[in-house]
């Protein structure tokens, strides 16, 4: 059974991340592993100076009471961790059928995923301390990108019907990835699919197009194919929102001008630019 990994850390994406996975769940028969993570921040105290003209009484009182706040501080995380994680199972219990578990870690959240044996690792956009009125991409975000080697779902802010999705498409190694799991998962049949490249029209283009849309037509994926001159973010961005888009796919590594696409200066732009959740892969 394919195994998801769901992240929920509070924030406003995470009532996002739990819709996507119940609806990842219902199209793969998957199940679900939802999981809040305690990094060092949540677990660890701020160091002290306590040098200075103190008594050595005064000062080991000092430790004691910080030492307790510590506790304290610990207690209410985890506490506060479950009620997470208790609201997330009791939201993608009303969604479907989905076997859930709950899991709260204390570790840093790139551990939790490069240890995980989830086939895809779900998150959302941005977390808990993102900048939302300057839509900063979540701190963990491009950590995560860099580190998994499992099909990464980020979902958008507010999760929406998915009928069309786009894949970007340059003929490197982790978009052709891209294809060939587009091709031989269940999740995307009966979904209508547009292969996009950006670049310029050439017969190399066009033989890599023709090859991804054959390995698409053998899984029985019928897909409207385009080779699109421009800059890649705005060209994509410009096609997602005007065929109304719901899903992007795109490889996480790339060659030419879509290097940079996904890990890079262009991560941020393209996924602020584009409202709708990305599927990568690398």
């Amino acid at each position: 059974m394919t195994n998801i990994i769901a992240l929920v850390d509070g924030s406003t994406y995470s009532e996002s991340v739990c819709d996507h996975a119940a609806w990842l769940a219902e199209r793969l028969e998957a199940s679900i592993e939802i999981t809040h993570v305690l990094g060092r921040r949540h677990t660890e105290s701020t160091p002290q100076n306590l040098s200075g003209n103190i008594t050595l009484g005064a000062r080991s009182s000092l430790l004691a009471e910080l030492t307790a706040l510590d506790e304290q501080r610990n207690k209410l995380a985890q506490k506060r961790g479950r009620a997470i994680l208790d609201d997330a199972k009791a939201l993608i219990d009303s969604k479907g059928s989905a076997t859930i578990t709950t899991t709260l870690r204390i570790e840093d959240i790139v551990d939790t995923v490069t240890n995980s044996k989830a086939d895809i690792v779900l998150l959302g956009k941005r977390g808990e301390a993102a900048d939302f009125a300057k839509l900063h991409l979540g701190s963990n975000l491009e950590r995560i990108a860099r580190a998994s080697h499992q099909p990464l779902f980020v979902a958008s802010r507010a999760f929406r019907p998915i009928k069309r999705f786009l894949i970007a498409y340059d003929g490197g190694t982790s978009s052709l990835k891209a294809v060939d799991y587009v091709a031989r998962s269940p999740l995307f049949r009966g979904l209508d699919c547009t292969l996009l490249t950006v670049g310029v029209l050439s017969p190399e283009a066009q033989k890599q197009q023709d090859d991804a849309l054959a390995i698409l037509a053998a899984g029985g994926i019928k897909a409207h194919a385009d080779i699109v001159p421009g800059q890649a973010d705005t060209v994509i961005s410009n096609i997602v929102d005007s065929e109304s888009i719901d899903l992007l796919v795109m490889g996480a590594y790339g060659h030419s001008r879509m290097r940079t696409l996904i890990i890079g200066s262009t991560t941020s732009t393209m996924l602020r630019l584009c409202k709708i959740p990305v599927m990568m892969f690398r």
